[in-house]
């Protein structure tokens, strides 16, 4: 399984979101089985580290994601990872208007694909101060969770190989 996680930047939410993915997988069954990556519907970070912001709230939860580097979302990705995890709708429609049309259906709102009631997007924090990239932190947190619950419900049926 493939999934890649997307914010507009990709120096914020998308980075966040797969540091907490990383360390929920790590920490599963699953760990050495998913592939976990992030990219933005923009250009505009290209190549730098997460806000720093971003990198001293993952700190706080133990996930170091200094090392990530920002990338836009490109065609090909859509052909390599299975499921395309928005941060939020904006990001959804950038992400299908690049979509091949065969592929529309990989791009998905994370937080409802992973089954988290009450939301169904991850506010930007970039304007916001500690208290909004704890909020963000949170959800992405629990859709990391609820997302290796149902890859581990997903194993278990046997659709994904050892």
């Amino acid at each position: 399984m493939k999934l890649l996680v997307i914010c507009l930047g990709n120096i914020c939410r998308s980075p966040m979101g797969e540091g907490a993915l990383r360390a929920r997988l790590a920490a599963s069954s699953l760990a050495g089985r998913v592939e976990v990556d992030s990219a933005g519907t923009s250009g505009w970070h290209r190549g730098q580290a997460p806000d720093p912001r971003a990198i001293a709230c993952a700190a706080r939860h133990g996930v170091d994601i200094a090392g990530l580097r920002a990338r836009p979302l490109q065609h090909k990705d859509f052909r390599h990872f299975d499921y395309i995890l928005c941060a939020d709708a904006r990001n959804l429609d950038d992400a299908r208007v690049l979509a091949p049309p065969d592929a529309h259906d990989r791009a998905v709102l994370w937080l409802p694909w992973a089954g988290i009631a009450g939301a169904s997007e991850v506010p930007d924090p970039w304007y916001g101060d500690e208290a909004d990239f704890e909020h963000s932190w949170a959800l992405l947190d629990a859709a990391a969770q609820a997302t290796v619950q149902r890859l581990a419900d997903t194993v278990e049926s046997g659709i994904i190989g050892p």
